[in-house]
Order: structure tokens, then C-alpha cells, then sequence
């Protein structure tokens, strides 16, 4: 009985936990929650520029008028001050207002003796008449003043008179906290409304990934159809598209899979009902003579069972194996082809074959080598099985600036051009043949051909005898390096040692 903990899933791991939703909600949220504070200090110093405006007008209202009220006669100033002027300054009921009306040189003329007075020389930049407007501390309080200067024509500055008019900032405070809490307070309602309505929107907006979700689950296992991209947004086009390629190898390498175990047990059922058969032989034959013949064949049917096993070993791993899916690599086919021929030597001089081998030099190609020495071994192989006692197989890598060639030439049975279409499918063999074999050499070729992009190709010999098989493949060359920049004297200056050493 199992163990119900055993079987339990495990909790996801913090890889895991995070979800798209909640991915995206947070980069969402995260800028909103860091701008709020940016947007509140803006909104208060936009805030105090609106405030000031108007209370600052009235402040260069106040200094025009005080300054009408003074006439400079030869220099001098004459104050015309009334108390209901005093008392229009003085009437403000939130800030407190002061003034004051004095020369350059420090003496008072009217007004507030104390308030302070940032530097009575003018600079080169203040124009009489011209209101200008500074803030100071007076008892305090945080004062916003606005000054002018008086003067006559060509007047020298000492004799400037300055006035001067400060006001407290209570109300300008209050406008400035009313401004801010009208724009302020309703972001408390906005802010959490659209993030419901961003949370509604994600929602809404991550439905495909749901529909995208149970339509993967709701196919059945065997099915490896691609998933129509019809009503799938744009954005998960490349994802889908994507995972239809995976799954057309996935398909693909099930095909593989499937013809090899039909393959397999089609081929191995009848050496081995033969292996069966002469085994019950040998179990009755007294003779030793007939029990070693028996035997003899048992070992030869062994010998052909075994090969056709190495070739369906070697057809699946050609279709969907590891190695189908290795990069290429540059290579000397003539220099490989050269090594699989020596290792037929021995094969042909039992057969009493001459096997020959000619090249016109390297012969450079991209390509897999393993899947290379199959596709020469199995040529060789098939023009000696075909090839009688006496005969002669011709093994050449031809090149070109464009294509490289490898073709295996004999003079044995031959081969008509209907059979030199269908030889290269599976268990295939020419009806006249002779000789033991399995039918799949040609069909391996092939398989490996149609992997470095090109096609085999089998025809009757054109001396009359025999047949010759062919397979081109596009030539590799080394790639150039870049020219040298006539401008990049660097290296050269390195090199070069001074005039004069």
C-alpha cells in the first residue's frame, strides 16, 4: 500500500510561486506608489506659485501706492503719508502688514524702524520705480517683502529712497494647504479605484493565456496536432508557433519511434522464426555432421539478425536520434572516405573484389562525421553485396569550387532505372538479387543525405555493368579574414622604432 505523503506534490519553490498576474500588477503598481510622493511635492511648490501671485500684486499695490504719496523736491524727499493710508495697511485681519519709508543712508522717514532691510545700497541692476520682491525672517515669521526705490533723473544712489513693504504669510499658507488638499484628497479615492480597474483589466487581458492553458489540457495524449493560432493575440503568436515546432519534432521523433518498433518486429520475426526452426533441427539430428551443418546455420542466421539490428539501430538513431541533431563541422570527406575504404579491405579480399580508391585532393564539406562513415560504409557495403567474384568497386571523391562528390562505382548485377527509384525505400531489394541483405543500407543513405541538405542517387552503370551511386554535397571553404584598415597605423607606430635610436 503506498504512502498518501509519498504522493502528495510538493510545495512550488519560490521559482514558482511568482505568477504573470501578479508580475505585471507589480510593475504596475511599484512606479505609481514611487511618483505619488513626486507628485505631491510638485503639486505643493506648484501650489505656492499660484498662491503667491495674487498676494504678491497686492504687496507691489501697496508700494505704489505709499510711493505716490512722496515727492522728491531738489533731492530731497517730502512725505505725504494720511492716516487712513497707515490704517488701509494695518487692516489686514490674518497677517500682520509692516512698512517703511527711509533713505539710503538709514534715516527712517516713516513706517517700522525694525524691519529688516536686506542692503540699502542699490546694485547696478535696480531701477527706480522698478517693484522687486524678496522673502526674510522678521520676529519669527516668515516675511514676503516688495521694495522699490525713488529717484529723479542723473540722481546719485545715496541718495536713492527706499521703500519697503513686508506681510506675514499666514494666508498665503492657508491657499497653499487648500490647493494641495484639493488635488491631494482626491487621489485617495482615484488611486485605489484604478487599481481595481487595472486588477479588472489584467484579468481581462490574461484570458487568452487561460483559454491557451485549457485548450493544452484538454487534448488528448497521443494528440500532437499544432494548436490553431487563429484567436491567439498577437503577443503569444511567437509562443504558440514556438510550441508547434516542438511539437512537430516531438511528432516527428514519436514517427521515428514507431516505424523503428514496427520495423524491428516486422525484420526480426523471420530470422529469428529461422533461428527457432534450425535450433528444433539440431535438437534431433545424431548425425554430427548434419548437427554441425545445423549449427552453421544457426551461426549465419545470428550474423544476419545481428546486422539487421545494427542497421535499425543505426536507421533510429539517423531519424531521431542524438546524433541527427549534432552540429556540423567542417571535415575532409575525401580523407574520411579514404579511412572507411581501408577498413573494407579485408571484406573485398575475402570476396575477391577489387576495391579501389581515388580522390583529386581534400575535399572539405560541412557535416556530421559519424552520420559521414555510415552513409560511405553502407555504399561500400551494398556494391560489395552485389558486386560477384572477380569484380571490381571503385570508391572516388570528385570536387569542385561548388560541390564535392562522393560516388561508389561496380560492376555487378545492376540495376534498372525503375528499381533505382524505389531502392531507397525501406526492406526494398532489386527482384534479381542474390545475395542476403535487409534493404535498409540505401534507405540509411539516404536518410543521412536528406540530413546534410542533398539527395542520393543510384543509376545504371554507364559501361553496361553494374551501377553507380552518387551523392553531392555543397563545398566548404575556409572563411576569409577581414582586410586591414589602410587608416590604423597603430600597430605599425608599436612596431616602428623612433627616428634617431
Amino acid at each position: 500500500m503506498s504512502d498518501p505523503k509519498a504522493s502528495k506534490p510538493l510545495p512550488p519553490t519560490s521559482e514558482t510561486e511568482r505568477s504573470l498576474f501578479g508580475e505585471i500588477l507589480d510593475w504596475m503598481l511599484a512606479p505609481l506608489l514611487f511618483v505619488w510622493p513626486l507628485s505631491i511635492a510638485f503639486t505643493h511648490y506648484f501650489a505656492n506659485n499660484v498662491a503667491n501671485f495674487p498676494y504678491d500684486q497686492a504687496l507691489r499695490e501697496h508700494v505704489a501706492a505709499i510711493a505716490r504719496q512722496i515727492k522728491l523736491v531738489n533731492g530731497k524727499p517730502l512725505l505725504s503719508l494720511p492716516a487712513s493710508t497707515r490704517a488701509l495697511l494695518r487692516a489686514d485681519e490674518t497677517d500682520s502688514v509692516y512698512f517703511h519709508v527711509m533713505t539710503v543712508d538709514g534715516k527712517l522717514l516713516a513706517g517700522d524702524k525694525d524691519l529688516p532691510t536686506a542692503s540699502l545700497t542699490p546694485d547696478d541692476a535696480s531701477i527706480p520705480g522698478e517693484i522687486y520682491l524678496r522673502d526674510a525672517d522678521y520676529r519669527g515669521q516668515d516675511l514676503r517683502l516688495a521694495y522699490t526705490y525713488l529717484a529723479e533723473p542723473k540722481m546719485p544712489k545715496s541718495q536713492w529712497v527706499l521703500i519697503e513693504v513686508g506681510e506675514t504669510t499666514e494666508k498665503r499658507s492657508q491657499l497653499v494647504n487648500k490647493i494641495v488638499a484639493s488635488v491631494i484628497l482626491p487621489q485617495f479615492i482615484i488611486i485605489p479605484l484604478a487599481v481595481m480597474l487595472v486588477w479588472f483589466g489584467l484579468s481581462r487581458g490574461l484570458r487568452p493565456l487561460t483559454r491557451l492553458r485549457q485548450t493544452i489540457e484538454a487534448r488528448e495524449p497521443a494528440d500532437l496536432s499544432p494548436i490553431a493560432t487563429r484567436r491567439v493575440p498577437e503577443e503569444l503568436e511567437p509562443l504558440v508557433e514556438a510550441f508547434n515546432e516542438m511539437l512537430e519534432r516531438m511528432k516527428r521523433n514519436v514517427e521515428a519511434q514507431q516505424r523503428f518498433v514496427a520495423d524491428a518486429a516486422h525484420q526480426m520475426r523471420t530470422p529469428l522464426t529461422g533461428l527457432k526452426t534450425q535450433a528444433q533441427l539440431a535438437f534431433r539430428e545424431t548425425d554430427p555432421a548434419a548437427l554441425r551443418h545445423a549449427l552453421r546455420q544457426i551461426a549465419t542466421g545470428v550474423d544476419r539478425a545481428g546486422r539487421l539490428v545494427n542497421q535499425l539501430l543505426t536507421l533510429a538513431r539517423t531519424e531521431g536520434g542524438e546524433v541527427a541533431h549534432q552540429k556540423h563541422e567542417p571535415l575532409d570527406l575525401a580523407q574520411l572516405v579514404r579511412e572507411v575504404v581501408e577498413d573494407w579491405v579485408m571484406a573485398a579480399i575475402e570476396k575477391e573484389i577489387d576495391l579501389g580508391y581515388e580522390a583529386d585532393g581534400p575535399a572539405m564539406i560541412l557535416g556530421n562525421p559519424f552520420l559521414l562513415r555510415e552513409l560511405a560504409k553502407n555504399l561500400i557495403d551494398n556494391a560489395l553485396r552485389y558486386t560477384p567474384r572477380g569484380g571490381h568497386v571503385t570508391c572516388r571523391v570528385l570536387s569542385t569550387a561548388a560541390t564535392v562528390l562522393i560516388e561508389v562505382e561496380d560492376n555487378g548485377i545492376g540495376i534498372s532505372e525503375e528499381q533505382a527509384e524505389l531502392v531507397f525505400e525501406r526492406f526494398y531489394r532489386v527482384d534479381d538479387a542474390t545475395t542476403e541483405g535487409s534493404g535498409l543500407g540505401l534507405a540509411i543513405v539516404q536518410e543521412i543525405a536528406m540530413q546534410h541538405e542533398s539527395r542520393a542517387s543510384l543509376r545504371p552503370n554507364p559501361t553496361g555493368q553494374g551501377a553507380i551511386a552518387r551523392v553531392a554535397f555543397a563545398a566548404w571553404h575556409q572563411p576569409l579574414p577581414p582586410p586591414p584598415d589602410p587608416d590604423d597605423f597603430s600597430e605599425l607606430y608599436r612596431q616602428t622604432p623612433p627616428i634617431g635610436t
